[in-house]
């Protein structure tokens, strides 16, 4: 009877270590959204939800780690000023790993940028975040997620 449960309860630690290593391998959430803000002009939010204890890095983050950055798409009805102010509480500390003060997140940042519509029609934001995040422990490899926004014409 033992020997038949150890198959079982060896399948269970299985999918649990899984569902484990998982959700360390994805410790942010990304939310991408707009807000109309004047005729043409949009606000572009990129916004991070971290787990506890994790922390992403500000677009100068220092030497060491990858610094987030965003990258927009092409769109011949689109202008971009590519400026994002961060909108969060800004951490500096001293990191021994990386032998560098840094700038990072923890728990949310929001990236804000504006952008201008040169016509009246609904057309599509495409871009990608680069980011990386770090806890006290380890760092995980930086990431590129590709987003997609519509905006509304009119």
């Amino acid at each position: 009877m033992m020997i038949k449960r150890i198959p079982i309860i060896a399948i269970l630690l299985f999918f649990v270590s899984i569902k484990s290593y998982s959700q360390l391998e994805n410790p942010v959430r990304w939310n991408f959204s707009a807000q109309k803000i004047g005729a043409k002009k949009y606000q572009i939010h990129l916004t991070a939800t971290l787990q506890s204890g994790w922390h992403v890095y500000a677009q100068n983050a220092g030497e060491g780690p990858v610094s987030t950055s965003i990258v927009f798409s092409p769109n011949p009805l689109l202008k971009y000023d590519n400026i994002f102010q961060e909108k969060g509480k800004l951490e500096t500390k001293y990191d021994p790993n990386f032998k560098s003060t840094l700038r990072f997140y923890s728990n949310t940042v929001d990236f804000v940028s504006n952008i201008t519509s040169k016509s009246n029609a609904s057309t599509v934001l495409n871009g990608v975040v680069k980011f990386m995040v770090c806890n006290d422990q380890k760092c995980l490899p930086p990431k590129e997620i590709p987003f997609k926004i519509t905006l509304a014409g009119k």
